[in-house]
């Protein structure tokens, strides 16, 4: 890779940007006709989420609309990505459309726009109506449907007003995470159940893309896929295939699909389920995936993966490595992830290597020259706090978003054709099943008086989008 001097300048036009999530920030659970998702209901079972904590209030941004607006313009933010609260504006998650929800989210986009913001909304972020999923959620096939009536009213009244679109993010998370291991909402634990919602989440991008492009003239339409550079920590046969079918399961089941209309081979291998017309997939269904390729592609990336066959497990802790073969981060898979016990890491145990985000990007580049790629998320976990003086100062943060900007670089100088980059997150918030414990900010508030304070990060972050570089520390 090539070396570069400082700052790092990127491309003219290039998107600068923050990200948040509905659920996470907004609050006002029962307020202004919304109705309860999946995860307010989640969060209110004993021992779901840490500490018991809840999005009831978050971080009130519902309150806080114009205060928050205004710090994003103080950023300098060029792109504000958000997501819609589907029951906030079909409390039931279809039926009777809340004109109040929609009220709310006609004056976040114009706030936006009277700011010379982007506003790019993703449609679905992991909140799903909990009617939806009295009825059977993402399992049912009629979800899929319903998520396409979504988007179309979504389309119908903000298509004047918004150019580019984000269908879904992180369908890996909220299929393995809330339906195979039960760690996120709605907390099953069941592998046919997770297989199941992993198509329908694809047949649903394939409906909100569809519903989008009749209701509004020539959207520029994406998707968020969380993924990780998947090393093999063993020179070995048998860790080099188990680092492809981790690739496989984290990153190919989804975009191979939207990108070309089939699953990875070695997925179709291990399970019938990945076959078309034998398990979950019915005739005709990888067809309707392909013919809603998205636009562009949004690549959520915090750290790479290290991982090693079960076989090469026992080596590898000789040199110290640390991975349980019993605790797999996905299911049906003939590998072990595993970690570096002396390797830095933040405090939700990411290891801290910069250079995966510039592999990653050249990665899927290369695998699909022609596809546009953003980063939507990308950020450090920190707990943060106010010194004695008031003032939030994140060093360690700044640290990593520089060495990941600047990977990110060198990614572009490689030939890598990234558009934007959007920072997680702009505000601390509810970091789910976490709660408010972890903080992602750059933008510190203080939860039992929703006070905010900008970062040490933010003012760092201000200065790389005014310069369209990135270079030193904290100014």
């Amino acid at each position: 890779m090539p070396e570069f001097s400082t700052p790092t300048h990127f491309p003219e036009g290039f998107l600068w940007g923050v990200s948040t999530a509905a659920y996470q920030i907004e609050g006002a659970a029962a307020e202004g006709g919304r109705g309860p998702s999946i995860w307010d209901t989640f969060s209110h079972e004993p021992g779901r989420v840490r500490h018991g904590d809840t999005g009831d209030v978050a971080t009130d941004h519902y309150h806080r609309l114009n205060e928050d607006l205004d710090l994003l313009s103080a950023l300098g933010a060029k792109v504000y990505r958000f997501s819609f609260s589907w029951s906030r504006v079909l409390p039931a998650g279809r039926g009777d459309v809340n004109e109040e929800g929609l009220v709310f989210y006609d004056r976040l986009i114009e706030g936006l726009l009277d700011r010379g913001i982007i506003p790019i909304p993703t449609l679905y972020h992991w909140d799903l109506p909990q009617g939806l999923e009295d009825e059977g959620g993402w399992e049912s096939r009629s979800t899929v449907e319903a998520f396409g009536e979504f988007a179309a009213i979504m389309g119908a009244r903000y298509g004047d007003r918004v150019s580019m679109w984000t269908t879904i993010n992180e369908p890996w998370v909220l299929t393995y995470l809330g339906y195979a291991l039960g760690l996120h909402a709605p907390g099953k634990a069941s592998v046919d159940s997770a297989a199941r919602v992993h198509h329908n989440i694809l047949l649903a991008h394939a409906s909100g893309a569809a519903a989008l492009r009749s209701t509004v003239t020539n959207p520029s339409i994406g998707i968020a896929l969380n993924m990780s550079e998947i090393y093999p920590a063993a020179d070995t046969e048998a860790t080099r295939g188990a680092a492809a079918l981790a690739f496989d399961q984290l990153v190919s089941s989804f975009l191979a699909p939207l990108m070309g209309g089939k699953y990875p081979t070695g997925l179709a291998e291990y399970s019938a389920q990945w076959v078309e017309g034998a398990g979950v997939v019915e005739d005709g269904d990888l067809a309707t995936i392909a013919a809603q390729r998205p636009d562009w592609l949004s690549i959520n990336e915090y750290h790479p993966r290290y991982v090693v066959a079960p076989e090469d497990l026992d080596a590898v802790r000789v040199d110290g490595w640390v991975g349980e073969a019993g605790t797999p981060f996905t299911i049906g898979q003939r590998f072990v992830d595993v970690t570096r016990g002396s390797a830095p890491k933040t405090i939700m145990g990411w290891i801290l290597e910069p250079q995966g985000l510039r592999d990653i990007l050249v990665r899927i580049s290369g695998l699909y020259p022609n596809l546009p790629l953003y980063i939507s998320e990308n950020g450090y976990a920190g707990a943060d706090f106010l010194d004695q003086n008031g003032a939030a100062n994140d060093p360690e943060r700044v640290d990593y978003l520089r060495d990941h900007i600047t990977a990110a670089g060198e990614a572009i100088a490689a030939g890598v054709d990234l558009r934007g980059y959007f920072l997680w997150s702009f505000l601390d918030n509810f970091e789910w099943a976490e709660g408010y414990m972890t903080r992602f900010g750059i933008v510190y508030v203080d939860y039992p008086t929703g006070l905010r304070t900008p970062k040490t990060s933010f003012a760092w972050y201000r200065g790389v989008i005014a310069s369209n570089a990135v270079s030193g520390g904290p100014s």
